[in-house]
């Protein structure tokens, strides 16, 4: 958590160059957040070289009329008590009820990291492959170099055509390798089918924006024939509710219920979202044996006080708030292990593939990677959040929209 004083205020500040003085971190009771801009050279600029004190102004020289003037009435719910921007707020169970009582009775993460010091799209390919680049020639895995911008790249996704993009290897190719299910579900209104490309770019209210779903776009989900993997929420609770849901699963949140910055929607709507999700679960017989980890694709612009540690030239990035929701998760802790999303894939290769990683050493489609990421001395264990002795925990229903 942020330092603070015995009196609850917030011991560190950050510059803000349009008021002129530094300005504190803030409880914000407000749900739709503006948030900052979340690239990589944002990254760079928030974390100034571990300082961690460039948040406003990096937001200050994005077009942002709410940072630039503090006077628009239409910024008064954006601003906080010295008139910070709300890159400079903090909620708690007065806004997220459901996301605390999760974090206090199972397993909260609060030393998980963003894979890489950049947006959506590259920490969604993390997610998967560990791993962000472009490729030269997409049927070849050794065309790729790391690449953190992608900006381009994700209009080529947008109406559904989902071409051979993404050309190293992911998890999903070990896991089909290795006749281990699995499953990504997306919004209803996202595109899936490249022979009938729609009009829906996934932004529309229940799909699933294309920076979200990149697993469509890499050769081998179109070389192993997987594209039938990429499913929808009805899907997904229906697998659950007759018990045939994959042995991994990703689960993307659809339209406005992402929680992303600047959508317009209150975050309520993506702790709804989950909230469903986690009940479907433990409403099911699947609960006495699933983990559930819940997390945040990067930053989004918000300050934080703890510089990422640096474990190539792709991340880490800023943190990330990260949960373990299962029976076994050793009730009530924190664990402090330094984790990137490369542990949930340490976690997959464990537990389903014998301890193969994503090393070009060993895999059957080696790529050019530079580093096997789930290797990384400092990277944590998962495995360490459970207690297989202790009595399982019971399921813990929550209202998806509980009164404030």
């Amino acid at each position: 958590g942020i330092p603070m004083t015995k009196d609850g205020r917030p011991k560190v500040c950050v510059p803000d160059p349009v008021l002129g003085r530094c300005v504190r971190p803030y409880h914000d009771p407000t749900l739709v957040q503006q948030g900052g801009p979340h690239g990589q050279r944002h990254s760079v600029a928030d974390v100034n070289g571990g300082r961690m004190d460039g948040f406003i102004r990096t937001l200050v020289a994005g077009p942002n009329p709410c940072a630039d003037d503090r006077s628009l009435r239409s910024c008064r719910d954006d601003l906080g008590p010295q008139g910070q921007p709300d890159v400079m707020g903090w909620h708690d169970a007065r806004e997220i009820p459901n996301y605390w009582a999760y974090a206090e009775r199972f397993v909260l993460q609060d030393h998980m990291f963003a894979p890489a010091d950049s947006w959506t799209l590259p920490a969604h390919l993390f997610l998967v492959s560990a791993w962000s680049a472009r490729c030269e020639d997409p049927e070849d895995p050794m065309s790729c170099r790391s690449d953190l911008g992608l900006e381009d790249l994700v209009d080529r996704q947008r109406h559904g055509e989902h071409p051979p993009i993404y050309a190293w290897t992911p998890i999903t190719y070990l896991l089909t390798e290795a006749g281990v299910s699995w499953a990504y579900y997306v919004g209803e209104d996202t595109c899936l089918d490249p022979a009938d490309p729609c009009p829906r770019l996934g932004e529309g209210r229940r799909g699933t924006p294309p920076a979200q779903n990149p697993l469509p776009s890499f050769t081998t989900t179109h070389e192993q024939g997987d594209l039938g993997n990429i499913r929808r929420h009805s899907d997904l609770f229906r697998e659950i509710a007759d018990g045939t849901l994959p042995m991994v699963s990703w689960v993307m949140p659809g339209g406005r219920n992402s929680e992303h910055p600047g959508n317009g929607a209150p975050i309520t709507r993506g702790q709804a979202h989950v909230t469903r999700v986690v009940n479907a679960i433990m409403r099911s017989e699947l609960w006495w044996t699933t983990a559930i980890f819940v997390t945040w694709d990067d930053w989004g612009g918000f300050y934080d006080h703890v510089p990422p540690p640096r474990v190539d030239a792709n991340g880490y990035g800023i943190r990330v708030p990260g949960l373990l929701i299962s029976p076994w998760a050793k009730a009530g802790t924190i664990d402090h292990q330094v984790l990137s999303f490369d542990a949930y894939l340490k976690l997959i290769e464990d537990l389903f593939l014998d301890g193969q990683r994503l090393d070009p050493e060993t895999m059957s489609r080696p790529d050019s990677r530079p580093t096997v990421r789930e290797e990384v001395p400092i990277l944590g264990n998962l495995l360490r959040e459970f207690d297989f002795t202790q009595d399982p925990l019971p399921p813990l229903i929550l209202d998806p929209t509980p009164e404030r």
